[in-house]
Order: structure tokens, then sequence, then C-alpha cells
């Protein structure tokens, strides 16, 4: 089994913020391959950046029904639940502190497409606050 070593493992500290996520259909135009699995690096958008396609590097990592990281890479993540999101260029922490606020609905994007939807439910990194 290829196991996913917690992000909390690598960076030394907690996530910057929580989300419920749901990944849309094929017919909705989500991904033709199926749900990604635990390591998967989307980029997030926005609703406000929807017409410059402005993307963030802001990395999502999978809970099951537990509230637990997954942590075999080889199983699909479910089509909807919570997320852990990682901010990955700390630097951009001030420009990102007035926008991700409990209730912002947002995308996981490939590209230039949407292929999840998400809503932040809790803050976890103070200096977003």
């Amino acid at each position: 089994m290829d196991l996913h070593i917690p992000y909390q493992q690598i960076r030394k500290r907690e996530c910057d913020f929580i989300v419920e996520y749901r990944f849309f259909s094929s017919h909705e135009g989500g991904r033709k391959i199926g749900n990604p699995m635990q390591g998967y690096r989307s980029d997030f958008m926005y609703p406000d950046d929807e017409n410059e396609k402005q993307l963030w590097m802001i990395w999502p990592e999978f809970l099951d029904e537990n509230n637990n990281i997954i942590l075999d890479k080889s199983f699909r993540v479910p089509d909807s639940g919570k997320a852990l999101m990682w901010l990955v260029n700390e630097n951009l922490l001030e420009l990102h502190r007035g926008r991700i606020k409990i209730g912002l609905k947002a995308f996981f994007m490939e590209g230039p497409h949407k292929i999840a939807e998400c809503e932040v439910i809790q803050i976890v990194n103070p200096k977003l606050k």
C-alpha cells in the first residue's frame, strides 16, 4: 500500500482551513476518470476570480467519514466530504486573509475546469482570522 504522509508532518504546522467539498459528476463537467486519490494537488479558485481565471495553490488533504486523514493513496476519495486546506505559498497569507471566511464558496480546479465545489467551514490558521 502506498501511504500518504500527512502535510502537517511535512510542513510542521496545522492546516489553514477546512472545507466541505463535492466533486462534480462528469455530466456536470467534472472529471471523466473518477475522483482523485489522496495527494491530489488541484488549484483553488475564489468565485470573485472567475472572470480572470485566477488560480491559487491551495491544496486539499481529504478526510474520511471519521474526520481522519485518508492515508491510502490507492483509494479514490469520496464524492463529497471534508478536506483540510493548505496554502502552499505561505508568503501570500496576507492576500488570502481578507478572502477566506467561513461560508465562502469556492472551487477545486484542474486548469480552467471546475471539478469540485467547496465551502469553508472552519478557519484553523489564526493568521487568516
